[in-house]
């Protein structure tokens, strides 16, 4: 399923390029670069400025800017504070996964 604007939370964010828009912490508006790695509340990101170190931003606190198929999408960082696995295969998945585990006989 590739990515859109209506489901972009549900889907990897390595890879994708963002900006920073509005934060909490006013000196990283304007922050942008690659999503390297996601964890639970960070984001890591090859800035533009530093590209020898990435940096770590913490997802709460900060709206995101990213550009899908020519759109613009705005994400709040508090909405998508949750490990990787859980928001792209979400509690369904998960579920289904034990099933299949127990299943096995393990």
């Amino acid at each position: 399923m590739a990515i859109t604007a209506q489901n972009i939370t549900s889907h990897e964010f390595i890879g994708l390029d963002t900006r920073i828009v509005n934060s909490t912490n006013r000196q990283i508006i304007g922050l942008n670069g690659r999503i390297v790695n996601e964890t639970k509340s960070m984001f890591t990101i090859n800035n533009t400025r530093h590209k020898a170190t990435p940096i770590a931003i913490p997802k709460a606190g900060n709206k995101w800017e990213f550009k899908i198929q020519g759109d613009t999408v705005i994400v709040d960082g508090s909405k998508i504070i949750k490990r990787p696995y859980d928001r792209v295969v979400g509690r369904e998945g998960r579920r289904r996964r034990r099933e299949d585990t127990r299943e096995m006989g393990a």
